[in-house]
């Protein structure tokens, strides 16, 4: 059985899993993506944003909509790219979510759950918020299912030519279980 609460517009699902701040809590522009995303992913990607870094939730918010506009105008993609964005606030912010393919890793969106550091990682490293956070979702999303019980861990520069997510996160990631 599962329970939900909310508060203040966040979403806690009492089975372990993190909050996640919704997307109507960040975003007024809707989505167009149609492409479903299926369950028991094989990958979990991480990336970088190579932006600005945020540290409060208002801070985090107004970079969320700067990247959804330059990914939705500038691109012309159907929504933000990314599943998953986190803030060095300690946030989960919801991008395209569980249910709908990502636009993050070109060959392996549809086999891959995309999760993306806001700030550039090159030179420094996230806070331990951020990667705590990180390291919870991608926990979550093997218990739930969105991940196969047998996923790998990858940074988007083992799948594509790329230095994300920057030299300093891709160091931290390659201790994290199922890095491969």
């Amino acid at each position: 059985m599962k329970v939900l609460l909310v508060f203040s517009g966040i979403l806690f699902a009492v089975q372990g899993c993190p909050p996640i701040i919704s997307r109507s809590q960040w975003s007024t522009r809707a989505s167009k993506c149609t492409q479903a995303l299926s369950t028991s992913l094989r990958y979990a990607v991480i990336h970088h944003t190579e932006g600005n870094r945020c540290f409060s939730m208002s801070a985090c918010k107004k970079q969320l909509r700067n990247i959804q506009y330059y990914h939705m105008v500038t691109r012309g993609w159907c929504d933000i790219g990314y599943n998953f964005l986190i803030g060095e606030d300690g946030n989960i912010y919801e991008g395209r979510g569980w249910t709908k393919m990502g636009a993050h890793t070109r060959g392996y969106n549809h086999i891959s759950l995309g999760i993306s550091i806001m700030g550039n990682f090159m030179s420094v490293a996230p806070n331990s918020q951020a990667l705590n956070a990180a390291r919870s979702l991608i926990q979550c999303a093997a218990s739930r299912g969105y991940l196969s019980s047998s996923y790998i861990l990858k940074g988007h520069r083992q799948l594509g030519s790329t230095e994300c997510p920057g030299n300093k996160l891709y160091n931290i990631i390659k201790t994290w279980p199922r890095w491969s």
